[in-house]
């Protein structure tokens, strides 16, 4: 793994699986996904990962029309590097997931790693009121529902939005087999390092959220890649901050955001992504590490830059 005393943080602004019902401070609309990105970049994180939504009822959507109100305007207002989803919500087809990257040409994406199974149900358990119709059977039925990443599906993104666009990819591994479903592919020349591997914990159905398969996760890619890698680390839930902060202490990166978490400390409702944002800094500081700037992410990502996306 490279390792640097310059820590990236991304921040997942409201991703697909929360809904607006189970906290008022999830970001909805252009507007409210625009202003948060903006704090969060101001907070210290250099990568905004996003997703857009309906802004009549929260519903995840793929569409880019949805995404074009919020990405030239939070370009304008940051120079944070912004990140595409590929991952969409379960349910969405490969084509809808892919649209809205290869119509903007971000300088990352998303990429997740295999098919699996990515059940949320129990998240609703805490709504005892649906603001909207759509809400209740959706999470409901997340367990029902497969991520659907198939290799000919993997290697299509590499090749369209890779190649095709020169982005570069947030390669998103729930579990072990997913970092030699890389391996695989970059040893077939489809992706150069170096890699950005998010490893993902706590999602029922990958990875368990425990430092000993942080640890693990670690050894393995170790093996694969060596140093053409650096790791960041995602802890679902309530394991947010303490996934992420023994990532750091390993010497690597971190994300947060309301996409992965709704809390700031336990039974406490984050007020915005900036209010994670803010306390991973401060976690990453008091280890005597500094925040990568923007800029210095792209460096080390080795990504194309601001001028070269589509938006």
């Amino acid at each position: 793994m490279k390792r640097s005393q310059k820590v990236v943080i991304t921040c997942a602004v409201t991703g697909s699986i929360h809904t607006p019902s189970m906290s008022p401070h999830l970001p909805v609309t252009a507007d409210e996904i625009v202003e948060q990105s903006v704090a969060a970049a101001q907070a210290g994180a250099s990568i905004i990962h996003l997703h857009a939504r309906d802004p009549k009822d929260g519903r995840p959507s793929a569409d880019p029309e949805l995404f074009a109100p919020f990405l030239a305007r939070i370009k304008q207002q940051t120079d944070a590097v912004i990140n595409i989803t590929t991952g969409g919500s379960n349910g969405m087809s490969g084509e809808e997931r892919l649209a809205a990257a290869k119509r903007f040409s971000p300088e990352v994406a998303s990429l997740n790693m295999g098919t699996m199974n990515f059940d949320y149900a129990a998240a609703g358990a805490r709504v005892s009121t649906w603001q909207h119709d759509w809400e209740e059977a959706y999470v409901a039925s997340s367990g029902e529902r497969i991520a659907v990443n198939t290799p000919g599906f993997i290697e299509k993104v590499m090749k369209d939005l890779g190649e095709g666009h020169g982005t570069r990819f947030e390669f998103e591994c729930y579990d072990i087999g997913h970092l030699y479903m890389l391996a695989h592919l970059a040893d077939r020349g489809l992706v150069k390092p170096p890699f950005f591997i998010q490893g993902i914990f706590g999602i029922l159905g990958g990875i368990g959220a425990h430092p000993a398969n942080l640890l693990h996760m670690v050894s393995i890619a170790d093996q694969l890649f060596g140093e053409d890698y650096y790791l960041s680390v995602i802890g679902a839930g309530r394991h947010q901050m303490s996934i992420g902060a023994v990532s750091l202490a390993l010497g690597g990166n971190v994300r947060v955001g309301l996409e992965d978490s709704l809390y700031i400390g336990k039974g406490e409702l984050a007020r915005s992504n900036a209010d994670q944002v803010a306390k991973i800094r401060r976690i990453a500081e008091e280890l005597s590490l500094q925040v990568a700037t923007p800029e210095e992410a792209r460096q080390m990502l080795g990504l194309k830059g601001a001028h070269a996306v589509s938006f």
